[in-house]
């Protein structure tokens, strides 16, 4: 008889390096998903919203511009006159806006 002969075979439920590898990777799982998960989105909403940001300022630059260019265009005098008008039009979209807006709840504070 040879000594292997008299070695224990391991059984499956001895495993218990494979067991304890699940039971980490479970661990960091919950920890991601806990943990880095909500940090991740937060991350994501913020470059995001930056970048929609940026997009909207360069809209509204590039909407002033043609605007004024086109009122100079068919506005006679100087562009002056169309620089007034699309001015006014910004003051009375910024009015529209600060009369729509609410006061904030002084109990939630």
């Amino acid at each position: 008889m040879s000594s292997s002969d008299n070695l224990p075979v391991p059984r499956p439920d001895d495993d218990w390096p494979t067991q304890a590898a699940d039971q980490v990777e479970k661990i960091v799982q919950t920890v991601h998903d806990r943990a880095i998960k909500p940090i991740e989105t937060v991350a994501r909403a913020i470059v995001y919203g930056l970048i929609v940001l940026a997009a909207a300022i360069v809209a509204l630059t590039v909407l002033a511009i043609a605007l004024v260019r086109l009122v100079n265009s068919y506005l006679p005098g100087d562009v002056w006159g169309a620089h007034l008008l699309v001015g006014g039009l910004f003051v009375v979209g910024g009015l529209v806006l600060w009369m729509g807006r609410r006061a904030p709840d002084p109990e939630a504070t």
